[in-house]
């Protein structure tokens, strides 16, 4: 496993510069063999320069010998809907193939990696575990290991920061597509930094490089880096959305919707049946750090209850350092249960695929205290610290 330590890159003002960024800042150094080799990249529309050029335009020009593209989950323009299926084809600028990895198949297969000598990694990810952008990288990995071709993490920074460690680690019973590898459900590490993790912990045996950023500071938010954001799904329009998707993504697992379909996915919560009066004042009533919630109403344009009138909560974060949103989202699901027993329902294999806990559904179902379900994991998540300390790769 190699990190790559470009020199100090000068060509950008802002605080912070992408792997991608100073991969092309010093050619000699980091294209040395880019040029003649058959490269591959894995990438969507997140992988930009600082000045929005798509990357697999950038390193073209910059002599790179790119013969293929791959994309992950909502394909290579990120426009497909969760969950839908993404067919491989060409990408209309240059010609390029796309392999798809949403598709037929979500890991990269020997017949595709025959087709190159080197695979560029370059995605935006938001920091959670059930995002399928890590499931992606760790398979990855596994196939470049299995195929010996070397993989490059071009990183990118963390945009709930690489302080906060909250949730499960995973029940390997449970490990999915939105569930891949033994890490806390928000688990604080860059992608770069996360397949170092999976490199060390699972002994993938990949020949693995990293291209670090420079000038990231783990207590850093995505907008406080200078870099632009560049929505990585369709339902992730902001870095807003992310600060509270750790929690509110656990409502795609019972009969809420969670907003797809509205200007603000997974920051308003509801469903036909929902008051959101009584709702709102519920949860205000809990005084939750860092939060507090609305009453408001919304017609989804997509996905549960699209077309109908939905009352609920919008999440007002007021503090996002305090914030936990996993917690939050506990607290949500437990008195939705209180207030409308009679409709609510569980999606519970879909839950315990998300939480990575199947112990913390029955524990809601009890009514058993949320402090006591978020106890239960504080020995793992202290571990699981401790086990990532090597992987870091930043201050």
């Amino acid at each position: 496993m190699t990190t790559y330590n470009p020199s100090p890159v000068t060509r950008h003002p802002s605080p912070v510069v992408t792997g991608l960024d100073a991969l092309l800042a010093d050619p000699p150094a980091h294209l040395r063999g880019l040029s003649k080799g058959r490269v591959g990249l894995l990438t969507n529309p997140t992988g930009v320069t600082r000045d929005l050029r798509p990357n697999f335009l950038a390193l073209r020009e910059a002599g790179v010998n790119l013969v293929a593209l791959f994309s992950p989950e909502h394909g290579l323009a990120a426009s497909a809907a969760a969950g839908e299926t993404i067919l491989s084809g060409r990408e209309p600028q240059t010609g390029l193939p796309i392999y798809s990895l949403y598709g037929h198949t979500r890991k990269p297969t020997p017949e595709m990696l025959a087709q190159i000598d080197i695979l560029l990694f370059d995605l935006q990810d938001v920091g959670v575990r059930f995002y399928t952008y890590t499931a992606t990288l760790g398979l990855a990995l596994e196939a470049c290991a299995e195929s010996g071709v070397p993989l490059v993490v071009l990183d990118r920074p963390n945009p709930i920061t690489g302080l906060i460690v909250e949730g499960p680690v995973l029940d390997p019973a449970l490990q999915s597509f939105v569930g891949y590898g033994p890490i806390s459900l928000r688990y604080g590490m860059t992608l770069g930094e996360l397949a170092r993790f999976y490199h060390q912990t699972l002994s993938t045996g990949a020949d693995l490089q990293v291209v670090p950023l420079r000038g990231w500071r783990r207590g850093l938010w995505g907008d406080q880096t200078g870099l632009p954001w560049v929505p990585p799904s369709p339902a992730m329009p902001h870095v807003s959305t992310s600060t509270v998707y750790p929690g509110t993504c656990l409502l795609e697992g019972t009969n809420l919707s969670v907003g797809r379909g509205t200007a603000l996915p997974f920051e308003l919560v509801g469903a036909p049946y929902v008051d959101g009066h009584a709702l709102a004042a519920a949860l205000n009533d809990l005084r939750l750090e860092g939060v507090r919630f609305r009453a408001a109403a919304f017609v989804p344009a997509s996905d549960k209850h699209a077309g109908q009138n939905c009352a609920g909560v919008q999440i007002h974060v007021t503090d996002r350092a305090t914030l936990r949103p996993l917690t939050m989202s506990l607290h949500l699901i437990s008195v939705l249960r209180q207030l409308f027993a009679a409709d609510f329902r569980w999606r519970a294999e879909h839950f315990d695929r998300l939480i990575g806990d199947a112990g913390a559904r029955a524990m809601l179902e009890q009514q058993r205290g949320v402090g006591e379900i978020v106890a239960r994991w504080a020995d793992g998540a202290e571990s699981f610290s401790e086990a990532r300390r090597a992987a870091l790769l930043y201050g």
